[in-house]
């Protein structure tokens, strides 16, 4: 039996003609060692094989699971499936995979923490070089490794911890983190948010900790401000098709690490999870999505081990984006100009808190932990610093009961300068904004920012 490419035109074809009828029998899987649309946990697998069936599965260096083909559309760029292949081989500890749009066919290794492409061809090609597939993903091939890896293993296998055994793929236990989640939220806007996000962001990262950003607001000031906007034109729009609307629309696609970007921002790098306009139109869709609000902790489960400390930037509303995210927050800071419009808002925002509190309540987690109100964006000017400011900042737990953070970021040339920063790339003007710890790392606000980020490090236990 021969395959050919031209037959498949979408991604059910592929499963169907390439893999089905062509690849397992060719490689030697009966129908009783390989499974198709197999489920462990949150990841779902188009085809699991096996060199040797063995229950209950063993998620550790011999566990039994030896081979996932994923199949995607003709239509399909495989750079962009690579990064989930590599988290379906990491997490379940399986050798091999198989990545395959019909018009290529590649095979990756799974080596340490990583993934390393072993073989790639044409799919016209398949048929001339089937015996050089076998030998590395061949049923029997894979079987003699096996044998071969268990009996070098076998003298010191008592002295290995014990294996964790599943006998449900679904009931898989994950280690407690330490990865903290804050939200930075405001039903006003204007208070200087996004401004606190991303330089706080880069004063974390700065100081050794991991960081990720999520935009969770449809206008998207934290995209352009840490510098994700590269185009002038809606035309060219790379961030449509991959932000964080993706994220929370789907448990079973779209994981954070593949829609994060890097941004030189700030150096080190942070990572980014992008917004978009298109956030605003798909509200009223998500509502209707029983399990829209746990969405993102689920997929924040995923990257606990990737990052120490993720911030997300809210809208300035009391939607169902915001209740996302302080419903997925361990942590809560209220930035606040402090200003009598922001005052009175902090009446909605404790409203607020006290509805997603009780929807967490429901969800047996803790309530939100309220690390305090941030003044910020506020006046240098002398009289105003001497005489309005402290009774402002006395104001608020006498009236509102919330604590007052001990930094205060005040409202400075060199915060504008930082993210008005611009660079050609041909004859297009492309924002190019950066931290102002970068742009000026001895500048009072660079001061300001470490300050609030040696403060919140502390009082969330990591400092």
């Amino acid at each position: 039996m021969s395959f050919n490419p031209e037959l498949c035109r979408n991604e059910s074809e592929v499963e169907s003609k390439l893999i089905v009828q062509y690849l397992l029998p060719q490689l030697g899987y009966t129908p009783d060692t390989w499974h198709q649309e197999i489920t462990f946990g949150k990841i779902r697998l188009d085809f699991l094989a096996f060199a040797a069936q063995a229950i209950p599965f063993v998620l550790d260096a011999n566990s039994p699971l030896s081979l996932v083909m994923e199949a995607k559309s003709p239509k399909q760029n495989l750079n962009n499936h690579v990064h989930r292949l590599k988290n379906y081989l990491i997490s379940l500890n399986v050798e091999y995979g198989l990545l395959t749009n019909g018009k290529e066919i590649r095979i990756y290794q799974k080596s340490q923490d990583d993934i390393q492409l072993v073989f790639q061809c044409a799919g016209k090609e398949v048929d001339n070089r089937i015996e050089e597939i076998k030998a590395l993903i061949g049923r029997d091939s894979l079987k003699e490794k096996k044998s071969t890896d268990n009996s070098e293993t076998q003298t010191t296998e008592n002295n290995q911890p014990n294996p964790q055994t599943i006998s449900d793929p679904s009931s898989e236990t994950k280690r407690q983190h330490s990865m903290k989640v804050i939200a930075v939220y405001h039903n006003k806007g204007g208070v200087g948010k996004t401004t606190t996000v991303v330089n706080l962001a880069a004063a974390i990262r700065k100081k050794g900790k991991k960081v990720l950003v999520i935009d969770l607001d449809s206008q998207a000031n934290t995209t352009f401000a840490t510098g994700l906007v590269k185009f002038d034109d809606e035309e060219f729009d790379d961030i449509k098709d991959s932000n964080i609307l993706h994220v929370i629309k789907s448990i079973d696609f779209d994981f954070i690490s593949e829609v994060a970007r890097q941004s030189n921002f700030s150096n080190p790098e942070i990572d980014v999870v992008p917004s978009h306009i298109d956030l605003m139109k798909s509200e009223k869709e998500l509502n209707e999505i029983d399990n829209s609000r746990l969405i993102l902790i689920e997929k924040l489960e995923q990257v606990q081990d990737k990052y120490d400390v993720v911030l997300i930037d809210t809208p300035p509303s009391l939607n169902l984006y915001a209740r996302i995210a302080l419903i997925a927050a361990d942590y809560l800071i209220i930035p606040s100009d402090l200003k009598p419009f922001a005052n009175q808002g902090l009446v909605n925002v404790k409203e607020f808190i006290k509805g997603v509190n009780a929807f967490r309540k429901q969800i047996r987690k803790s309530p939100i932990e309220i690390i305090g109100v941030l003044a910020c964006k506020i006046s240098t000017n002398n009289q105003f610093v001497r005489h309005t400011l402290p009774k402002r900042l006395e104001t608020i737990p006498k009236r509102y009961g919330l604590d007052v953070m001990d930094t205060v970021i005040y409202e400075r040339d060199d915060l504008a300068k930082c993210a008005e920063k611009i660079q050609f790339i041909g004859n297009m003007e492309i924002a190019d904004p950066i931290s102002v710890l970068d742009f000026k790392p001895d500048s009072t606000s660079a001061q300001e920012f470490e300050l609030l980020a040696k403060e919140i490090l502390q009082k969330i236990g990591m400092a």
